[in-house]
């Protein structure tokens, strides 16, 4: 199935905390950028909040408690393990009564900017200057008869005096220069809570217009994605679906993960959905207070119970986003659903991640509204629709997802390996460019196997087409992969990263890369910036061989040389 070209730049975004993960797309990286930091925002606040609950759980239970209270706390925690047991029994026919449905005018951003304008510190006051200098007529000796009679008392008693003045006048110079660094000093530390205070008002003043311009900007977007959505804009029905699902309410356990394509040729909408795995659900059954041990015991569900628990679960859940996104089809443009439910586990034999499809169904609208689901059995009514899943859905047994990336493409030809040989005497500039195109597909293919994925040549002429395609298997950030090489000795110009957007565009692929023993020109940088494309130089490629164990040189005068003596 032909993917959606809007939107075109995605960023991938995951929160450890609460297990979430998530592809945000948009028309541009800015748009993405936003659209991701609100997500991360949303989740931070859940976790935040999840955190701060987990806190007041545990200082609670650090309190004394007695034995009666400890075994009604074992009681509790029976009676939460079994509810949780039952609403997870009943999740599909718990759902019915829940309205998913959009209000496109609760999805706008009506908050207020809540930091609080910066306050500016008090000033200092400046110290008082000292009193004005001492007077020398203050400082006169006093001359009486006997001093005028006595020569030598009168000049002792005048330099005393003097001493006296020249000490105070001493004393006034150094209070003075005292006043006058204290006075700068505080001048100085004043100038310091202005330049702040007016440092943090300036960018309290950016940040209040930031946020309501990325508000504004969002709304907007809620606004185009309404008006797109309502006149069936393609693009605008997956991201509406993705908005649905992602809104719909699920036990924090469960990973929120998927990845929704729609085809207006057919209406069909595909969703790759990542079902909870063995470790993401309660095994809790039951909690006893052991009075002689003064500790809990946990008492699991039998391995048969836990069983048929995570197959009721997984066939639920199938149902349910089905239902969710029938029922939310508000401009009646769905005519058929494929689910194609994805485990991520570990595969014991090898040790190795691996992510498989455990059960796919397509269901049209017609059929499905024939179905009562408040009564059904989910698993009789999946099979029913005739989905396809192994009979023991907790043995993980992968099946063919019912519409997957078509691999068939007669333009695949046969490959050959070039690495072997390769040495870091050789010039990639000056390769022959047939095998220059095999060791791209070489290099790429030991790159995308690490995820089980793999990349075929493609028959193209020397300069131009598809010259090899990746597969990558990952349902959330997998899928078609267009891969271009171009053994050139001079700059490669925006035309060819053009053209691979178009052909990225005409193959119905996620991404492009464009590899080249060259550089690229600023315009071939600027126009891919906001698309799916990925601009690998000489000396990324130079890296990527090294990172695989290979070695080579690129050297353009010389490859220049060598190919117009050809």
């Amino acid at each position: 199935m032909p993917r959606a070209i809007y939107p075109t730049y995605e960023i991938e975004i995951s929160h450890n905390g609460l297990n979430k993960y998530k592809i945000i797309k948009g028309k541009t990286k800015r748009e993405a950028q936003r659209k991701a930091n609100a997500q991360l925002a949303r989740w931070d606040e859940q976790w935040q909040k999840k955190l701060e609950k987990e806190e007041k759980r545990q200082r609670k239970e650090l309190k004394k408690l007695d034995q009666e209270r400890k075994s009604e706390i074992a009681k509790e925690k029976t009676e939460k393990a079994q509810k949780l047991k039952a609403s997870l029994e009943n999740m599909l026919v718990n759902s019915l009564k829940i309205d998913n449905s959009i209000n496109w005018d609760k999805l706008k951003d009506e908050s207020k900017f809540e930091k609080r304008k910066p306050k500016k510190a008090r000033l200092k006051s400046l110290p008082p200057k000292p009193v004005g200098e001492p007077k020398r007529e203050y400082y006169k000796p006093k001359i009486n008869l006997l001093d005028k009679l006595f020569k030598k008392r009168k000049i002792k008693k005048q330099q005393i005096s003097n001493n006296q003045y020249n000490k105070a006048l001493e004393r006034h110079k150094k209070d003075i220069k005292s006043w006058k660094e204290r006075k700068n000093k505080i001048i100085k530390e004043n100038e310091k809570i202005e330049k702040e205070y007016e440092t943090s008002l300036k960018k309290w003043d950016y940040n209040k217009q930031e946020f309501y311009k990325k508000q504004e900007e969002y709304n907007q977007y809620i606004i185009n994605l309404e008006k797109a959505y309502f006149n069936k804009v393609p693009s605008a029905i997956a991201e509406y679906y993705d908005i649905v699902l992602d809104n719909v309410k699920y036990p924090d356990i469960f990973p929120q993960e998927f990845e929704i394509d729609y085809n207006p040729d057919n209406n069909i909408l595909l969703l790759d959905y990542r079902l909870p795995s063995h470790e993401d659900l309660p095994k809790i059954q039951e909690v006893k207070y052991i009075k002689t041990r003064d500790s809990f015991k946990e008492k699991e569900l039998s391995k048969t119970a836990f069983r048929k628990l995570y197959d009721g679960i997984l066939y639920q859940i199938a149902l349910k986003t089905i239902n969710d996104i029938y029922q939310t089809d508000e401009i009646d443009i769905i005519d058929a659903i494929v689910f194609n439910g994805f485990v991520r586990t570990i595969d014991k034999a090898t040790g190795k991640k691996i992510s498989p499809c455990v059960l796919s169904i397509q269901v049209t609208k017609k059929e499905f509204h024939e179905i009562n689901l408040d009564l059904v059995d989910p698993k009789e009514c999946f099979k029913n629709l005739k989905g396809v899943g192994a009979s023991r859905l907790y043995k993980l047994s992968p099946v063919a997802p019912i519409i997957k990336i078509d691999k068939e493409d007669s333009r695949f030809i046969e490959s050959y390996d070039v690495s072997d040989n390769l040495n870091d005497a050789d010039n990639l500039a000056a390769m022959d460019w047939q095998d220059f195109e095999h060791l791209i597909r070489e290099i790429f293919e030991k790159e995308f196997s690490q995820t089980g994925g793999e990349v075929k040549v493609t028959q193209s002429s020397r300069d131009g087409g598809v010259d090899a395609i990746a597969f990558d298997p990952d349902p959330i950030r997998g899928g078609k992969i267009v891969i271009q090489a171009k053994r050139y000795t001079n700059v490669v110009g925006v035309s060819a990263v053009r053209d691979l957007y178009g052909t990225v565009v005409n193959e119905g692929a996620t991404k492009g890369i464009l590899v080249t023993t060259s550089n690229y020109g600023a315009d071939s940088h600027n126009f891919a910036k906001d698309k799916p494309i990925t601009l690998l130089n000489g000396s990324n490629l130079l890296h990527l061989l090294e990172k695989h164990g290979y070695k080579a040189k690129i050297d353009l005068k010389e490859a220049k040389r060598i190919n117009s003596s050809r």
